[in-house]
């Protein structure tokens, strides 16, 4: 049970290096396609970027299958995996975008962190510059408005004037 216990959090911490690397390197890279309608206002509860968090919950379901029947461990990887997700809407999708009929409101020093970073994570237009692409760590605030600022001073970003 223990290592069991220890497959599961070493599953749900390797996946925030999974999803930063995804974030940076398929949704702002070959698949922005799909990840530009969350950098886009839009109308309605879903958007196309919802096919990644789709893909994630399938690699889920398929793992504890597969450990279910017989191939332990991945059933602990798959909650590893599952837990990342659904940790992902609770933050992403509740806290820090409110797409729920509540919208709560950061109070913790943690989640305002994530919250303030993920908006400056959308602070520039298109896929290019962006900052903070990690789910549940966050660089310093600080340190982020400084990559913004280098960034407008160089002109590589297109920061829009708010």
């Amino acid at each position: 049970m223990i290592a069991h216990l220890a497959i599961f959090l070493c599953t749900l911490t390797a996946m925030e290096g999974v999803g930063y690397l995804a974030h940076k390197y398929v949704m702002h890279g070959w698949g922005w396609f799909l990840h530009r309608s969350h950098h886009e206002k839009h109308l309605g509860a879903l958007e196309t970027n919802d096919v990644y968090l789709l893909a994630l919950a399938l690699v889920a379901v398929g793992l504890i299958a597969e450990g279910n029947a017989g191939h332990d461990p991945l059933q602990w990887i798959g909650a590893g995996v599952a837990a990342f997700g659904v940790i992902y809407i609770v933050i992403h999708d509740g806290i820090v975008h409110r797409h729920w009929p509540v919208r709560p409101r950061p109070r913790h020093p943690y989640l305002k962190r994530l919250y303030h970073a993920h908006l400056m994570h959308h602070a520039v237009k298109g896929r290019q510059n962006s900052v903070s692409f990690g789910f549940l760590y966050a660089p310093p605030v600080r340190r982020l408005k400084q990559q913004l600022r280098q960034m407008r001073r160089s002109g590589e970003g297109q920061i829009p004037n708010r």
